[in-house]
């Protein structure tokens, strides 16, 4: 995989975004990649308000300079604290359109935003904002959900052993070099509920169960030579993907999960991106999601 030169921070200024603007700067520092970062000031309220409240203000042109004063206040704590030096572009524009075009003319390779945990509704954990980023995204996109203390130390990288999931094993490798590397790879035995519909005796079951789970675990350890991994720690468990992701994030104390966005057929499409969503909404650990 080629080396990660550029990191873009998107950040709304918030505690999740200084959150994720301190990731990335731990990141450039270690793969000695290139780090900017992008404010956008969201043009389309201040354009009602100031029809409403103030047709004489410049709301917007006082948000965009506000933004650029803590942008580059922001810039100053990154390479203080963290030695990184970053630059600095704020500009007034649809948020997700104008990060769009930032990572395209940047030939950005990793793009950096922060979850936003402030509701107490699990599923709304994630923001909007970065919903639809990942829904439109042209680069990996790491969403940092914990203040960064070092760097990536347990990396859980699930497989279902499609062509993405090489690229997925090379992008950890790639943003974690020193980690730890856990493959998973999670099966739902086809046909179970029939066959216990039709009365099949509990062995045969079991036997079935067997055969699917053995074919996995070779599987998964020739992607691990493949991928030049001889050490990484593999499990192969049955039930639900995205409740065992989640599951083994929190009980192999991991900080980071690997994850490609979806899959190479229309229906793994459609399975492997709400496995994504729901382990973006649901993990207590950074998600980095790969292309």
């Amino acid at each position: 995989m080629p080396p990660l030169n550029h990191i873009l921070v998107a950040t709304d200024l918030s505690a999740p975004a200084r959150h994720a603007a301190e990731r990335a700067a731990l990141l450039s520092k270690e793969l000695n990649a290139k780090l900017d970062l992008l404010y956008v000031a969201n043009s389309a309220p201040f354009e009602r308000l100031k029809q409403i409240v103030a047709p004489n203000d410049d709301l917007l042109q006082r948000s965009v300079d506000a933004g650029k004063k803590h942008t580059h206040e922001l810039a100053t704590h990154l390479f203080d604290e963290y030695g990184a030096a970053s630059g600095v572009q704020v500009m007034a524009g649809r948020v997700v359109t104008e990060i769009t075009r930032e990572v395209q003319d940047r030939r950005t390779d990793l793009l950096v935003c922060g979850a936003k945990g402030q509701s107490r509704v699990r599923h709304l954990l994630l923001g909007s904002t970065v919903q639809r980023m990942l829904s439109r995204m042209l680069c990996s996109t790491l969403v940092v959900k914990q203040p960064p203390r070092n760097e990536y130390r347990r990396v859980l990288v699930p497989v279902d052993f499609s062509a993405s999931s090489l690229r997925t094993i090379e992008l950890a490798k790639s943003v974690a070099p020193q980690a730890d590397i856990i493959l998973l790879h999670v099966f739902e035995a086809p046909f179970e509920s029939s066959m216990r519909l039709a009365n099949v005796d509990p062995d045969t079951l079991k036997h079935y169960r067997n055969v699917i789970k053995k074919d996995a675990v070779e599987q998964l350890a020739a992607l691990s030579d493949t991928c030049d991994l001889p050490d990484a720690k593999q499990l192969v468990l049955q039930g639900d993907p995205a409740w065992k992701i989640v599951e083994q994030e929190q009980d192999l104390d991991c900080d980071l999960i690997v994850i490609g966005k979806q899959g190479e057929s229309a229906l793994e499409e459609l399975l492997v991106g709400s496995i994504t969503k729901y382990v973006l909404s649901e993990s207590r650990c950074d998600v980095l999601v790969s292309l």
